[in-house]
């Protein structure tokens, strides 16, 4: 009976992750001003880097509330699991749009949103680099 309780948790976490990048994407859509559907559509690589820096930290955030150790301690069941990962997942997607705000005001040689917009890949990558950075140093705290 186990294999099939880990089937099913396989399966509601990979709803909820899908579910949540796709969140994630269209929250942090709404502070960079572009569309990132409309984006993507024109082949922006700036775009597609940041929402893969999104995607690849929401990733980052999940498996640290799923494996912490504090879950396994108290036998979390899984709707503990589920509001906990959602509350990393608030507190992981509030942090993004904080540090990205605030790298973009500190910059003054260039604008990130302008960037990005524009297509300058590096811009998208060092974005990226920014969410991925942040889902790693929160994952820490979480683990």
């Amino acid at each position: 009976m186990t294999i099939l309780m880990e089937i099913l948790d396989v399966l509601v976490y990979s709803c909820l992750g899908i579910i949540l990048m796709m969140l994630g994407n269209f929250l942090i859509d709404l502070i960079i001003p572009c569309s990132f559907p409309e984006e993507i559509k024109k082949g922006n690589k700036a775009v597609g880097f940041v929402s893969a820096g999104i995607n690849i930290g929401v990733g980052v955030l999940l498996r640290a509330a799923i494996s912490s150790p504090a879950a396994e301690a108290i036998h979390e069941t899984l709707f503990s699991g589920l509001l906990s990962s959602l509350l990393y997942f608030a507190l992981g997607i509030v942090f993004f749009m904080v540090g990205y705000i605030v790298i973009n005001l500190l910059h003054r040689q260039y604008n990130l949103n302008d960037e990005i917009g524009n297509g300058n890949t590096a811009a998208g990558i060092m974005v990226a680099g920014i969410f991925i950075g942040l889902a790693t140093a929160i994952s820490g705290v979480i683990v």
